[in-house]
């Protein structure tokens, strides 16, 4: 039951109402309260509505119950650097990066927190130089130039999708042109973390805590024009009935075991409440096609080829001659006509034949 309100938590955080995300996971936190992705995306939830203070608090919560959690560090960093406390924020960080050294964006937040130091300590010494320079004229220090700052921005609503096969299962983000170096992915046994820098200088995060095991090992991420594509290696060979929430113990085989041993059935998912054989289904439309009667100039082809591979050696010559000869106008099966003299060109009526010049 918890994760249900969990996974409904996430739902709404991707539509961006971050209030009603907070509800469903406080409703999580209270059937299950030792778990720490209910805190840890709880507070990203108040980070999105400037809870700061309260993201900390879920953050150190989290960690009480895993305290090498990446993720819980990175929350607290956050909370931390919208706070103000770039210190605490960079040291937040620095811890995540320790537990987690694929994570990308921990440096970014990390480079971000330095920045901001630099700006303090350069304005703390334009105030203290000026304030000990009373009555001087010289202004320099007060026109020093600052490195530019850029606040580390909340993300943007963005759709994914997913679906499965027997045994991967595929997630998709529709964010165009995304490149290897705005894109950062962890992968865990029962976890999905992905950080997508974007154009407009936002982040956008994805987080997900998967209903079955995966193997991290044999899964990969392909970076497409119009989307960003996770194919996700399933540990068995199962049907998962959604792609968060606790373990399904009631699980569906891909394979079922009614079927006999000597039958070789493809079965794919659908969102259908029944199974297709679908090496049946495709034997069916062979037969259907070759069955199929063409009309038109589908037809006059199909006749034509049957007349070349039914045809003696003379025959095809006699073809592959005249066809060639007379640019397509003329298709005859006589070797003794058309293999005494070159064929005449003979274009349909109203039309004239002319000859293609680059």
């Amino acid at each position: 039951m918890a994760a249900e309100w969990f996974s409904r938590g996430n739902e709404a955080f991707v539509d961006e109402n971050y209030d009603e995300a907070i509800k469903f996971y406080c409703e999580a936190i209270n059937l299950e309260p030792k778990h720490h992705d209910f805190y840890i995306n709880r507070a990203k939830g108040y980070i999105k509505l400037d809870k700061y203070e309260e993201a900390v608090r879920d953050a150190d919560d989290a960690l009480k119950i895993s305290p090498k959690n990446s993720k819980a560090f990175h929350r607290k960093g956050e909370a931390y650097f919208h706070l103000g406390k770039f210190h605490k924020a960079r040291q937040c960080f620095i811890d995540g990066q320790t537990m987690n050294v694929n994570d990308k964006s921990l440096q970014t937040w990390i480079s971000q927190c330095e920045l901001k130091m630099s700006s303090q300590n350069l304005e703390n010494q334009d105030k203290g130089e000026s304030e000990s320079g009373a009555g001087a004229t010289d202004d320099t220090h007060s026109q020093t130039t600052q490195p530019a700052l850029v606040d580390m921005p909340t993300g943007a609503k963005t759709r994914y999708d997913w679906y499965q096969t027997e045994t991967h299962v595929i997630v998709t983000i529709l964010i165009k042109q995304v490149t290897k170096e705005d894109f950062s992915m962890d992968l865990q046994d029962k976890s999905l973390s992905v950080t997508i820098k974007m154009a407009m200088g936002s982040d956008y995060f994805l987080e997900l805590n998967l209903q079955h095991p995966v193997i991290s090992d044999e899964s990969s991420s392909k970076l497409l024009n119009s989307k960003v594509e996770i194919k996700l290696k399933k540990l068995e060979a199962i049907r998962w009935s959604s792609l968060e929430g606790e373990y399904d113990v009631n699980v569906k085989y891909f394979t079922p075991a009614s079927v006999p041993s000597d039958a070789k059935v493809q079965d794919y998912p659908s969102s259908s409440h029944y199974t297709r054989n679908w090496d049946k289904l495709a034997h069916e439309i062979k037969e259907e096609e070759k069955n199929e009667k063409p009309e038109g100039d589908a037809a006059l082809n199909s006749l034509f080829e049957k007349i070349y591979c039914d045809g003696s050696d003379e025959v095809k010559k006699a073809m592959n001659k005249s066809f060639s000869e007379s640019g397509g106008t003329v298709l005859s099966t006589n070797w003794g006509d058309i293999g005494e003299k070159e064929t005449e060109i003979k274009p349909p009526d109203g039309m004239e034949w002319k000859k293609y010049q680059n």
